[in-house]
């Protein structure tokens, strides 16, 4: 991932203010602002990949609409590159400059697999890259490129439904999967704060236990970070794995690896805080 000026106002922000969190140090203010400071620095990344991921979907749309207007004019008797100049001043949102460039590449007369390797390079997309390769690779053997064309666009047409199909009947997962990790929290939360404390004699105003190997006492401070860190790890696989039910693609469940994380911190910093000593 190229690093963006938004990149680096973030993480800037995030150094100031972990730096800041050292006069902090021995209080149980410290963890709240080292953990806000690094969740700024993430954010700007989870943003690119949130953007990253929308795009990739407007661009298939836009392949699919394009592939079908060429389909349309290669079906009159068009020669698809001629088509493709005829079809290069049509809006394709995202596509629009790469269509352009495409319909341009071919009307000085650079040969269409070329323009079509070139295409796929600054589309970066997988799914449009190999059916560009077939369609170049059905005018070259010189098939009948309407009907090549057509059985692209309705390939393409298929995978977008089913990840449309695939992403709504597995909302309801993704509700669960956010449920189940709040229903964690709560409990995670309650062992801290009263089992705990009543099983093992720790009061939450900040007591040591002495533990069972080596009589080395473990304080409360210690327990809370131990939990923050379990919540943390949870959030961040819970979200890996939503994100692999969700839309297919472990890096899509960054977003929700950061929603889980972020909102596991602020509860549990807040517990400590209000609760702990």
């Amino acid at each position: 991932m190229e690093l963006k000026k938004m990149h680096w106002i973030g993480l800037g922000i995030s150094l100031a203010i972990v730096i800041t969190s050292i006069f902090f140090f021995n209080t149980k203010f410290f963890l709240l602002i080292i953990g806000f400071g690094i969740l700024i620095g993430v954010f700007p990344f989870i943003i690119s990949i949130i953007i990253d991921t929308r795009i990739a979907s407007e661009k298939e749309e836009m392949f699919l609409e394009f592939t079908r207007n060429l389909v349309e004019s290669v079906k009159t008797g068009t020669p698809i590159s001629k088509s493709i100049i005829n079809v290069k001043g049509k809006s394709y949102g995202v596509l629009s400059e790469n269509v352009n460039k495409l319909g341009n590449q071919i009307s000085l007369g650079i040969p269409l697999n070329v323009a079509l390797k070139t295409f796929a390079q600054d589309v970066n997309n997988n799914s449009i890259s190999k059916a560009l390769i077939l369609i170049g690779q059905a005018e070259k053997a010189g098939g009948d490129i309407g009907g090549i064309l057509e059985s692209v666009a309705e390939a393409v047409n298929m995978s977008d439904k089913l990840k449309k199909e695939r992403k709504a009947s597995i909302s309801t997962l993704v509700v669960q999967g956010y449920i189940i990790f709040f229903v964690f929290i709560l409990i995670v939360l309650v062992m801290q704060f009263k089992i705990l404390p009543m099983v093992s004699g720790i009061s939450s105003l900040g007591e040591g236990v002495q533990a069972a190997s080596g009589g080395q006492e473990i304080t409360s401070q210690e327990l809370t970070n131990a939990f923050l860190y379990l919540l943390l790890v949870q959030g961040f696989f819970s979200g890996l794995t939503i994100g692999k039910l969700a839309e297919g693609d472990i890096k899509a469940g960054a977003k929700h690896s950061f929603a889980l994380m972020f909102i596991a911190f602020l509860v549990s910093a807040g517990a400590n805080l209000f609760l702990g000593s």
